[in-house]
C-alpha cells in the first residue's frame, strides 16, 4: 500500500517597516499545486493590507504565483498563506528499471520521446548553476559507467550528505553555488545547488524543488507550532517510464511522506517564495514561520527509504 499523509500548513511572512511604504508590488510562490505526489486539497491566500490588486496565474513551470500591488501607506505587511494538502510516497519498486545514466544522458539529447526532451532544458545552465568540469568530476565518482540513474544518484545523495558540513553561519541566500563547493558547508539550498551543478554538469536533467519537511520534537517533547521551515532539495530525471525522481541531500534519503513539493525551477532564484519591490518603509524586519501539521495519515510517515546509515532529526 502506498504511504499518504495528509498535512494543514501555514507560511507566515511578516514585514514591519520603520517609515510608511507608499508603494509594494509582490510576487508570492507559496500555494501547492496537484502534481504526481501530491494532492492541494484547498489553499487560502490573506494579505493585510488588502491588495489594491492581485492576479493568480501559473509560471513558465507550472507553479502557482499570485502577484498583488498595495498601493496606500502602510508600515506593515503579512502573508498568511493556507493549504491542506496530501503527499504521497513513490513506489520504490519502480525504480529498479531506471536505465544507465550515459544511456538516458543520450536519449535526453536526442530527445527520443517528447518527455525527453521537455526534461533536457533542465541540463543547461541557470542564474545560479552553471557548468563546471570541477563538478562533473565530483559526480562521476558515484555515477561510474553502466550505473543506473537512481542508483547513482543515490550515491551522489549520500556522498554531499557526507562530504558537506551543515552549517547555518557559512553561508547565506546569495552565496554562490562554486563558493559553497569550495567551503564544503551550507544548508539546503546550497546542498540542493550544488548536486544539481553536479548532474547538470554531465548531462542528467536536474531542478529544484522548494517545499516543506516535516520535523518531530524529541521524546517526551509537543510539537511547537511553527518549528517546521521551507526546505529545498533535488528532483533528477529518471527516463520517461519512471519520470522524475526527488532526492534530499541535506538529509540523505530519497524524498517520501515527510517532504511537501510546493515549487520547481531551475534554481533558486525561478521560485523563492516571496519576492518584490517597496517605496520607501526605512529599516526592515521581516518574520518567517511554518507549521506544518499532520491531519491523517494511511501509513507511518517517513523521510522515503534511506540510502545511508540511519540518521537523527531531519535537518531543514
Amino acid at each position: 500500500m502506498t504511504a499518504t499523509a495528509q498535512y494543514r500548513i501555514l507560511h507566515s511572512t511578516s514585514y514591519q517597516y520603520s517609515e510608511p511604504v507608499a508603494l509594494c508590488q509582490n510576487q508570492l510562490r507559496m500555494r501547492p499545486r496537484t502534481q504526481p505526489h501530491l494532492t492541494c486539497h484547498e489553499c487560502q491566500v490573506q494579505i493585510e493590507p488588502q491588495p489594491l490588486s492581485i492576479d493568480t496565474h501559473p509560471d513558465y513551470f507550472g507553479n502557482i504565483v499570485d502577484s498583488f500591488s498595495i498601493e496606500a501607506l502602510h508600515r506593515s505587511l503579512i502573508v498568511n498563506v493556507r493549504s491542506r494538502v496530501s503527499v504521497f510516497a513513490p513506489e520504490a519498486e519502480n525504480l529498479l528499471d531506471a536505465p544507465a545514466w550515459e544511456t538516458l544522458v543520450g536519449d535526453v539529447r536526442a530527445g527520443t520521446t517528447p518527455i525527453d526532451w521537455q526534461a533536457r532544458e533542465f541540463t543547461f545552465g541557470s542564474t545560479r548553476i552553471q557548468h563546471d568540469p570541477r563538478f562533473a568530476d565530483y559526480a562521476r565518482q558515484c555515477l561510474l559507467p553502466g550505473v543506473s540513474v537512481t542508483e547513482g544518484v543515490d550515491a551522489l545523495t549520500r556522498k554531499i550528505h557526507r562530504d558537506f558540513r551543515y552549517d547555518t553561519t557559512a553561508t547565506d541566500v546569495n552565496t554562490s553555488t562554486s563558493h559553497a563547493f569550495e567551503l564544503k558547508a551550507g544548508v539546503c539550498q546550497d546542498f540542493a545547488h550544488i548536486q544539481i551543478a553536479c548532474l547538470r554538469s554531465i548531462g542528467l536533467p536536474a531542478r529544484y524543488v522548494s517545499g516543506y519537511l516535516r520535523t518531530y520534537p524529541p521524546p517526551g517533547k509537543p510539537r511547537l507550532v511553527g518549528c517546521d521551515e521551507s526546505h529545498a532539495w533535488i528532483s533528477v530525471y529518471a527516463g520517461s517510464q519512471i519520470g522524475w525522481v526527488d532526492f534530499d541531500p541535506t538529509n540523505a534519503v530519497r524524498t517520501g511522506t515527510d517532504h511537501i513539493p510546493i515549487c520547481h525551477g531551475r534554481d533558486y532564484d525561478d521560485i523563492s517564495p516571496m519576492r518584490g519591490i517597496v517605496l520607501g518603509g526605512g529599516a526592515t524586519t521581516l518574520r518567517v514561520s511554518v507549521d506544518v501539521a499532520p491531519v491523517e495519515t494511511t501509513a507511518e510517515p517517513a523521510l522515503g527509504p534511506p540510502i545511508g546509515p540511519p540518521l537523527g532529526t531531519p535537518v531543514n
